[in-house]
């Protein structure tokens, strides 16, 4: 897997710095091309580095950095963008979410959590490339998808690396090799990111109860469920489906 090009965006001179220097880019298949610390400087970098990943501030001068992802959709509808923000608000949530954003991260950052965001990026990238692969790619690739429609195809359902193994009598070993390979990260965290994200789309667009998006995301004890979301959402699911639901409502009366 190739390494991602990524532009770091934000006004402070230190919190650049600190991404570059406390953050294991090598370790996650990244490399640091470029820097801006406005929103017109942004936008040009990204015209001209055409980097994969943007970690995006919002409040930046000339153009905030909303407005500069707005923008550079329509040229660069294949860039990933995750905000890091102060601004720990529902409404920029929600409007990150309707730019497609893949992550907000709030500052100070913890680059823990930051390396999870990046790997789940990695994985979305990977499900887009999937998406729009010819016919003719290589056994690997076709191996690979294979392997991820299964596991999207039978979430619900108890899998692991052994019953995967069994299903297309493939080693185990070779199995887990290539989620490393080809997509960046290791099994169980594809498995816990689309896990989470059938999860989140439940939550919103579902009454069922907590315990029913559960079961639905393959996990049969809701209580181990709501510890794997909130490590991985920052929230318990009922807050998450609470927070989305009351700025919804809020809006609603504006309009």
């Amino acid at each position: 897997m190739k390494k991602l090009r990524v532009l770091l965006v934000d006004d402070e001179i230190m919190i650049r710095e600190g991404f570059k220097r406390l953050f294991d880019w090598d370790a996650h298949d990244c490399e640091v091309v470029g820097e801006a610390g406005d929103g017109m400087e942004a936008l040009t970098k990204i015209d001209t580095l055409c980097p994969d990943i943007v970690i995006m501030d919002i409040n930046i001068p000339v153009m905030n950095g909303l407005k500069v992802i707005q923008l550079s959709r329509i040229r660069h509808p294949g860039t990933a963008f995750v905000i890091v923000s102060g601004y720990d608000d529902f409404s920029y949530c929600r409007e990150a979410l309707r730019l497609k954003i893949t992550d907000y991260i709030l500052k100070p950052v913890n680059y823990e959590e930051f390396g999870t965001c990046i790997d789940n990026l990695k994985i979305s990238l990977f499900e887009r490339r999937v998406s729009s692969a010819p016919e003719s790619e290589k056994q690997e690739e076709r191996t690979i998808a294979g392997l991820t429609r299964y596991l999207q195809e039978h979430l619900a359902e108890e899998i692991s690396l052994s019953v995967l193994a069994e299903q297309f009598h493939l080693n185990p070993q070779y199995i887990s090799q290539l989620f490393k390979s080809e997509i960046g990260v290791n099994f169980l965290a594809y498995l816990t990111n689309i896990r989470m994200e059938r999860a989140k789309k439940l939550l919103l667009s579902t009454s069922q109860s907590i315990a029913e998006v559960a079961e639905r995301s393959g996990y049969g004890d809701y209580r181990v469920f709501t510890k794997v979301f909130k490590k991985s959402e920052g929230v318990t699911p009922s807050q998450y489906r609470r927070d989305f639901l009351d700025t919804d409502a809020g809006e609603g009366k504006k309009r």
